[in-house]
C-alpha cells in the first residue's frame, strides 16, 4: 500500500503525493504512477516517493520498473525496510524466489517487529521450497536413468550369462525398454501394453519378425490371455530372439487369472497407478512395478520395484528355460 509522506519530504507539493495516494486507494495505479512521478521531478531525493510509484508498478505488472524504483528507496534510505519490502514483492512476482526471501529477510532486520515482511517470509519461504521441488521433479522427468535402480539385476546377468558381451547386450535392452516406457508415461500418462524383442541379427529374418508386438487384447479374458502367451512363445521361437520385455500398464490387468488366481490379495505394493516391465529370457525373468504419482501438477514416475514373478507373472514363461 502507498506510504503517506514523512515529515523528510520538504519542498514537495503536497497535492501531488496526496492525489496519489488517493488514486492509489481507489486502484488506479496508472494515474496514481503518473503523480509519484511528477512528486518526483520536484524532489528526486525522497525515498518514499519511489517506495510509493514501485507499488503501483506492480501492480501494473511494469515490474523492471517497480524492481527500479525498489532499488532507489533502498539506495537514498537504506535503514527504512520499506524498501526491501518492495523488492522483495516485485521479486515475488518475477518468481524470484531465493532473491525475494533474502529481501525480506533484510527487511525484518530493520523491523523485527513487521507483520506484513513476517507473513511475507513464510509465503515465500514455501514457494521456495515448491519451486526447488518442482525444479527436482523436472529434472527427474526429463533425466531418466533406469541402469542405477538394476543393480541386483546387472549381477545376475553377469552370473547367468558367462560372456560379458552377453550380459552387457541384455542390460542394455531392458535398461532402453524400460526408459522409453517411464518418457511415455511421463508425456502421455500411459504406455501401450507390448512385447520388445531382442532379436538375433544374425539369424532372424528381420522382414519378417518386427521387434515389436501389440499385446493390447491379451489381458481382456482368460482366453484372450492364453491365446497371446502361446503366439508370444512361438514368435520368440521361430524369430531367434534371444529376450523379450513386455510392458504392460497396472490399469489393464483386469482379471485374477494373469497372477495365478491369487488376486489383489497378493499384491503388496500399494495402490499407486503405474505399469509392469517383465524381462525374459532362456536364463533369467525378472518383474518390475514402476509406481507413478503426480507431484507439482506433474505425473512421475518412481523407481522399479522388484516383484514375485512367480505370484505375478503377466504371462508364462515364454522361453524353453536353460542353466
Amino acid at each position: 500500500m502507498a506510504e503517506a509522506a514523512s515529515a523528510d519530504g520538504c519542498g514537495v507539493e503536497p497535492s501531488l503525493k496526496e492525489k496519489g495516494n488517493e488514486f492509489f486507494k481507489a486502484g488506479n495505479y496508472l494515474k496514481a504512477a503518473a503523480l509519484y512521478t511528477q512528486a518526483i521531478k520536484q524532489d528526486p531525493n525522497n525515498a518514499a516517493l519511489y517506495s510509493n510509484r514501485a507499488a503501483a508498478f506492480l501492480h501494473l505488472v511494469k515490474l523492471s520498473k517497480a524492481l527500479a524504483d525498489a532499488e532507489t528507496t533502498i539506495t537514498l534510505n537504506p535503514q527504512w525496510e520499506k524498501g526491501y519490502f518492495r523488492k522483495g514483492c516485485v521479486l515475488e512476482a518475477m518468481e524470484r524466489y531465493e532473491e525475494s526471501l533474502s529481501a525480506f529477510e533484510v527487511a525484518l532486520q530493520h523491523n523485527p517487529q513487521s507483520s506484513e515482511v513476517l507473513k511475507k517470509i513464510k509465503r515465500v519461504s514455501q514457494l521456495v521450497k515448491d519451486k526447488k521441488r518442482a525444479d527436482e521433479v523436472e529434472e527427474l522427468r526429463s533425466n531418466v536413468q533406469m541402469e542405477k535402480h538394476l543393480d541386483t539385476f546387472k549381477s545376475e546377468l553377469c552370473a547367468k550369462y558367462v560372456l560379458q558381451e552377453q550380459s552387457k547386450e541384455m542390460m542394455s535392452f531392458v535398461t532402453e525398454t524400460m526408459e522409453k516406457a517411464v518418457k511415455s508415461w511421463h508425456e502421455a500418462s500411459k504406455v501401450d501394453p507390448r512385447v520388445f524383442f531382442l532379436l538375433d541379427m544374425q539369424r532372424t529374418e528381420t522382414n519378417k519378425y518386427a521387434p515389436v508386438v501389440n499385446i493390447d487384447k491379451a489381458f481382456e479374458s482368460p482366453q484372450t490371455h492364453s491365446e497371446c502367451f502361446t503366439f508370444l512363445r512361438k514368435y520368440a521361437e521361430d524369430s531367434f530372439a534371444k529376450a523379450a520385455c513386455l510392458v504392460s500398464p497396472k490399469s489393464i490387468i483386469s482379471y485374477p487369472q494373469v497372477w495365478k488366481g491369487q488376486g489383489s490379495r497378493k499384491w503388496k505394493h500399494g495402490q499407486h497407478d503405474g505399469f509392469f516391465v517383465q524381462f525374459e529370457s532362456p536364463f533369467l525373468r525378472k518383474l518390475w512395478f514402476i509406481p507413478s504419482s503426480t507431484e507439482k501438477g506433474k505425473t512421475l514416475c518412481r523407481d522399479p520395484v522388484a516383484v514375485d514373478i512367480s505370484a505375478h507373472e503377466l504371462v508364462p514363461r515364454i522361453f524353453k528355460e536353460k542353466q
